[in-house]
């Protein structure tokens, strides 16, 4: 079984349009409503793989009960902790390009005892993980340093923790050595202070990021692949995609493949690969199911292009 946590998940509503026109009525040529939120995406490729998850999240009004609905629906057991505010509502514009334009409420403020009953639902569900996957923006009301104890108390227990967080929750998150991070570019080059200009400069990043206390570094950088830096090797992998429909949550499929196939090594790393491939081909936050994937289009190799140019330069 693979826990998550999603401390401020979403309501999530895509809708496709011709074009993007600012000031003008906009009519839909899509639409989708989604349970939102990276912990929450990540049980629900998960779930799409077929394999058990548990999804702990703070729930709070109409949005919250029809995230739960949602997700239910989708074969995920909910563990959810009642909170006074409303589930926040988020909205994404999705072009034919695959241009995205996203919409994201800050959600509610959290409280002390709200913040407890989470952290006690976590401790209650964790005994049965093969992984815990603490994933997100942490909402008001929680300090940066709320998911470094999580992964305190979850190694406490004999958990395995993935994390995929940034900025000041990350950094102080690393102090407790969470096995797994799963930074894109431009969090990685948040996390070492400096831009990262080729693929040979994410490596450096994500060694750096492992000299603070990260077990593992999984690393997305958009089109041009991912990378699994650790302390039994590096490997590079990406995958050909005949054409990206949305990124939303294509980060997400990709740690919920690399926790699936067993969080370690280049097999995982292909997994991870794969499912990101076939989440981007896919409308809105729909999640990968195993027809989705390809993995004859992925390659892993332990030769990393180190000269190679970011097509997106993380800054």
């Amino acid at each position: 079984m693979i826990l998550t946590i999603t401390p401020n998940p979403s309501l999530d509503r895509t809708y496709e349009v011709p074009a993007l026109d600012r000031g003008e009525v906009l009519r839909a040529t899509a639409e989708r409503m989604d349970p939102g939120g990276k912990g929450v995406n990540v049980s629900r490729a998960v779930a799409a793989a077929g394999r058990r998850t548990v999804a702990v999240l703070p729930l709070g009004g109409a949005p919250g009960a029809l995230v739960a609905e949602l997700l239910a629906g989708q074969g995920i057991e909910v563990a959810p902790v009642p909170v006074a505010g409303a589930t926040r509502s988020n909205i994404a514009l999705a072009e034919p390009d695959g241009t995205l334009t996203k919409i994201n409420a800050s959600g509610p403020e959290l409280t002390a005892a709200e913040s407890e009953s989470l952290l006690s639902t976590i401790r209650t569900h964790a005994g049965a993980a093969a992984w815990i996957a603490c994933c997100g923006s942490l909402p008001r009301g929680l300090a940066p340093e709320w998911y470094a104890e999580l992964v305190a108390r979850a190694h406490r227990a004999g958990a395995r923790i993935a994390l995929d967080t940034s900025g000041p929750s990350l950094l102080a998150a690393l102090r407790e050595r969470p096995d797994v991070v799963k930074p894109n570019a431009e969090e990685l080059a948040q996390a070492v202070g400096r831009p990262l200009a080729t693929v040979g400069d994410a490596v450096k990043a994500a060694e750096e990021l492992r000299t603070y206390g990260a077990g593992s570094v999984l690393a997305s950088l958009g089109a041009d692949g991912q990378l699994l830096v650790s302390g039994t090797g590096t490997y590079f992998g990406s995958a050909a995609v005949a054409a990206v429909r949305s990124n939303v949550g294509a980060g997400d499929a990709s740690l919920a493949g690399f926790l699936a196939a067993g969080g370690e090594g280049p097999e995982a790393l292909a997994s991870a690969v794969a499912h990101g491939a076939a989440a981007v081909q896919l409308p809105g936050s729909v999640m990968p199911s195993p027809a989705d994937l390809d993995p004859s289009a992925v390659t892993v190799t332990a030769d990393v292009p180190l000269d190679r140019p970011l097509t997106e330069p993380a800054s």
